[in-house]
């Protein structure tokens, strides 16, 4: 299965194809160098424009005097509901404060103390104060800053913007060797073009844009997940899709990405109030408004419907220097006619992170030959069905490197691309709202067989409304479109509450249901289930 596009007008070549450019597109990239490897990144928007930049909150890492990984670890177990992999996890936390201390090599500087000892503070599901930030609330940025300026730094790195990829390219045994891509711009690199490497690296960000509202930027539309779903390769976790609680409310008719306030600020006190003013997740959860961003999403969620409120509230009058603090959500909140000191903040919750993705290994193997995926894309195990916060990050860092790693050690020599000649598909890019908007009702927050069958319904619809016309718009719909089957069939098989799963029809956690659902494409683009046992 393909996307409907024109035959490839040019071709660029490298050792190693990166696509992407946030946390664990930029960290490949540059690990790859230090092996000697020659590498292309392509990324859909400016080289800067990807979600990573975005990050509130910070990078979880056990570096405190008094933590560690195993005390790391056990908070990602329980904030993932039991369905970790506890390799990948042991992974994660004990290969962490090595991988961000690169990250300060590389040139990223973090928030301090006036000892000079970097500042450490706490998220919801940590019992250790464990999380890196800079710029206060912008975490992101700094890091993406420190590690572009790395990779502008070597000549060996060519970085190809306004890049949208479309389809993996496979040679005479099946190995992925390359992906199409379209290109916005003029000269000889424009247009529908291939980029051949000896292995492909998928590291394309979130799919939030599948939700009407989202903390993720516009071009977050799981183009990396879709691609690998229609070159055969596994996709799991995917039902598991964590909604951040605390969102800018600012309307019912908004819709794409909306700013987000960092779980950060209750971990620095913030209390999450009713419409009568009231503390709601002091009876929620032991640690009220640090609970996992699960439990409080839904508790915010059942807050909401029981008064038929847009809105829960967020109340940080009483928190001393949340200007400097949190100096970016400060100034969305003025820039919206909000004044922290003395007014309530609105907010609700949206999509924010995708746990599941592509399945990979702890080297970040696909099922496919020659096709890696790390970071959001990927599904690592380490999240389970919901993702510790400040984890993502992270995840980046570490895997990104065992990719490279495993890259090197195993490097074939460049080979010889064949034609796709599978069916080729394409929706009408004027759908794309009402999937959207299908998709918030139906397999949001809370689910239901009832919720889940409507928006399957939809989709049914919605697939009939084909195109015959290429364009970046149609592409981008068309991979929403795919994601959002995937995220239906799998909500509608787990049949259970789990983690950022919740079923009101069945509010329990099943032990039965200590599987993941894995998923393909076959060659006719039809859908095949399986499930794997946790840790296996």
């Amino acid at each position: 299965m393909k996307l409907l596009a024109p035959a490839p007008g040019w071709t660029a070549q490298a050792d190693v194809i990166v696509v992407g450019s946030g946390i664990a597109g930029l960290t490949t990239a540059l690990q790859a160098r230090t092996y000697g490897l020659s590498v292309l990144i392509v990324t859909k928007s400016k080289v800067d424009e990807g979600s990573t930049k975005w990050a509130q909150g910070g990078i979880a890492a056990a570096l405190g005097p008094g933590d560690t990984p195993d005390q790391h670890l056990k908070d990602t177990l329980v904030a993932g509901a039991d369905l970790c992999d506890e390799e990948a996890v042991r992974v994660l936390v004990t290969e962490g404060p090595e991988a961000v201390r690169k990250l300060i090599e590389r040139g990223a500087i973090f928030d301090t103390e006036a000892s000079g000892e970097i500042s450490l503070t706490r998220e919801g599901g940590h019992l250790r104060n464990r999380i890196l930030h800079a710029g206060g609330d912008a975490t992101g940025a700094e890091v993406s800053r420190a590690l572009l300026a790395a990779v502008h730094d070597d000549p060996e790195i060519e970085v190809v913007e306004h890049a949208l990829v479309l389809d993996a390219i496979k040679d005479a045994s099946g190995s992925v060797c390359g992906v199409t891509l379209h290109v916005i711009g003029a000269g000889s690199r424009d247009g529908v073009g291939r980029a051949l490497g000896k292995a492909v690296v998928l590291a394309t960000g979130g799919l939030g844009q599948v939700f009407a509202q989202t903390t993720n930027p516009s071009v977050s539309t799981g183009d990396g997940v879709a691609l690998a779903l229609r070159a055969g390769a596994k996709v799991a976790d995917v039902e598991f899709i964590q909604f951040h609680p605390t969102v800018l409310w600012l309307g019912d008719n908004t819709q794409g990405q909306q700013p987000l306030i960092s779980e950060a600020v209750r971990g620095e006190g913030a209390y999450l109030l009713n419409d009568a003013g009231e503390r709601f997740m002091v009876a929620e959860h032991a640690l009220a408004e640090l609970a996992p961003r699960d439990v409080v999403a839904i508790a915010s969620m059942r807050t909401m419907n029981k008064t038929g409120a847009h809105h829960v509230w967020l109340d940080v009058r009483h928190l001393s220097g949340f200007e400097a603090r949190f100096p970016t959500i400060y100034a969305s909140c003025i820039a919206n006619g909000i004044d922290p000191a003395k007014d309530l903040i609105p907010v609700a919750p949206a999509s924010h992170y995708a746990s599941g993705g592509v399945r990979v290994d702890l080297n970040g193997r696909t099922s496919v030959n020659g096709l890696y995926a790390c970071g959001e894309t990927a599904c690592s195990g380490v999240h389970g069905a919901n993702r510790l916060a400040s984890n993502s990050l992270l995840e980046g860092l570490v895997f990104s490197a065992r990719i490279a790693a495993d890259i090197a050690g195993n490097l074939t020599e460049h080979s010889e691309p064949i034609e796709n000649n599978s069916e080729s598909v394409l929706l009408d890019p004027e759908t794309r709202r009402e999937l959207q908007l299908s998709m918030s009702r139906g397999a949001g927050v809370l689910r239901s067989s009832d919720s889940l069958l409507q928006t399957s319904a939809d989709l049914t619809r919605i697939q009939d409304r084909t195109s015959d016309k290429p364009c970046v718009e149609a592409w981008e719909t068309t991979n929403l479109f795919q994601l959002a089957q995937a995220i239906l069939k799998a909500a509608l098989i787990r049949q259970e509450t789990r983690g950022s799963h919740w079923r009101e029809d069945f509010p329990e956690t099943q032990n039965n249901w200590r599987k993941r659902i894995v998923q393909q494409l076959d060659k006719r683009g039809d859908w095949t289930t399986s499930y794997q046992e946790v840790g296996k």
